[in-house]
């Protein structure tokens, strides 16, 4: 077996939020399965915290992960707010300088201390929201990738809006249409939203968009999705930069050997019990992500949407603040009204839920981690978008997947979606005429998402070439 000094030491960074979280890390143990690599996890302290009280096994000693010889260790770094005061972490406009100020020295000084130690790192992988790692990998001259965790087709939208390709939305036309190679039209309002004119996140706009200007700074781009769902894009793409497809990360059967490290930040409530209960394909589930908060106007509505509909129900319903605000709470009796039908929860295991037979459908925020996962599982889902890439991503659920119905078209609409449509959304989801149509093709992603990540699967193939290449690293002095 190889000593640790063999391994080839690869350090992953993330931008502490769970929805970054999660596939990063699924990525790091993929890479420690493949064996010869040991790997290194790391966020900001607070995020640490959050992943022990979570119950995550976050040792800073290597772990092993597989049967191959490659570890996985969690080493945190203090990124300048207190760890237990999110609100600073909430104004990402003061935050992420402040983030990148602290992160690059806090990193350098980790990075340096391995090396004088016989462990040197060889190479530094980050996603998105931190792009300045990239920076910190040339000043080092280490080697560096990128894993982005959106869709290749938003990959595409914010590469040729960074490089200005084609027309997008604008101050003086801010209802045009954009076409992008082998992509499907998409509407104004059909584009990540941070990408016009009329977001009030600009702030989020340049923090990806600085991923695109460090692009070149990247040897390879790993991306969270799989060849046969977006092949021909992904193929476009590659012809610009390196990219390898090695998702759908969560269903690779590599991982189940170390479900006791995960990523969540939030302990999982107990409702697979509840959903033994119920019948086959009976069950909506209804999550929005982890920064997601609608009005108390629009949860009202949703709940009585969903009563009217008199479907049985699993709502992921969080009672914290996030960067967009809180939430609004359940209507007063609604829980009483809804009786045996209703469960709700403040976290869900989200990826144990979406493959319980019970669950029909997914009424999703359609962040880009929920879809793959819905896609995965095989679930239809009723696309309740708000911002960001959810908005391309519910227009592919619907039209170019063809497993979702769209309720909404994101918070650009302005409006509060009306009890009457949350019902009939849900109707035709469940027992309409779409409905087999829906079924029918999610199992088709379904299979295939199997396949890419399965031995030898398009997947499995470009995670091992990645591994093959930063092994080489280790050779060289």
């Amino acid at each position: 077996m190889a000593t640790k000094q063999d391994l080839v030491h690869v350090f992953l960074v993330t931008f502490p939020a769970q929805g970054h979280v999660n596939p990063l890390l699924r990525l790091g143990k993929l890479l420690a399965s493949k064996g010869n690599v040991l790997v290194t996890f790391s966020s900001s302290k607070s995020i640490g915290k959050k992943m022990k009280k979570a119950g995550a096994a976050v040792s800073g000693d290597p772990t092993p992960v597989g049967n191959c010889g490659g570890m996985i260790r969690f080493e945190f770094f203090d990124d300048g707010c207190s760890e237990d005061n999110d609100d600073e972490r909430y104004d990402l406009d003061t935050y992420l300088p402040k983030l990148e100020a602290y992160g690059k020295k806090e990193l350098t000084s980790i990075i340096t201390y391995h090396a004088e130690n016989g462990r040197p790192v060889k190479c530094l992988i980050n996603n998105p929201f931190v792009p300045w790692v990239s920076d910190l990998a040339e000043e080092l001259n280490i080697a560096c990738a990128m894993l982005w965790v959106q869709s290749c087709a938003c990959f595409s939208s914010y590469y040729h809006y960074e490089n200005s390709l084609v027309p997008f939305p604008s101050e003086d036309q801010p209802d045009i249409d954009v076409q992008l190679p082998s992509m499907p039209l998409l509407k104004s309002d059909e584009i990540p939203s941070f990408l016009h004119p009329s977001t009030p996140y600009p702030f989020l706009r340049r923090a990806i968009l600085g991923q695109f200007k460090n692009l070149p700074k990247n040897f390879c781009v790993l991306m969270e999705t799989f060849d046969e769902l977006e092949g021909d894009l992904i193929k476009y793409m590659s012809q610009i930069c390196p990219i390898r497809a090695v998702g759908p990360l969560f269903k690779n059967p590599l991982l189940e050997a170390s479900s006791n490290i995960s990523g969540d930040l939030i302990k999982a409530d107990e409702c697979l019990d509840w959903l033994d209960s119920k019948p086959h394909s009976s069950v909506v589930y209804i999550p929005f992500g982890s920064v997601v908060s609608l009005s108390q106007e629009q949860v009202t509505e949703l709940a009585y949407g969903v009563l009217n509909a008199g479907v049985s129900f699993l709502w992921v319903l969080r009672t914290n603040a996030t960067s967009t605000g809180e939430s609004g709470k359940l209507p007063e009796g609604f829980l009483e009204e809804a009786g045996e039908k209703g469960m709700v929860v403040q976290w869900s295991p989200q990826a144990q839920v979406l493959t319980h037979p019970a669950v029909s459908c997914f009424v999703t925020h359609c962040g880009w981690n929920s879809t793959m996962e819905a896609l995965s599982s095989g679930v239809p889902v009723v696309a309740f978008p708000q911002w960001g890439d959810q908005v391309t991503d519910a227009k592919y659920l619907a039209d170019e997947w063809k497993v979702g119905i769209r309720m909404c078209r994101g918070e650009a609409e302005h409006r509060v979606i009306r009890r009457e449509e949350v019902e009939e959304c849900i109707r035709e989801a469940t027992s309409g005429s779409k409905m087999a149509e829906m079924k029918t093709d999610a199992m088709k992603w379904k299979k295939a998402a199997e396949e890419s990540v399965a031995e030898g699967g398009t997947s499995d193939r470009n995670i091992q070439e990645f591994v093959d290449e930063i092994s080489k690293l280790n050779l060289k002095k």
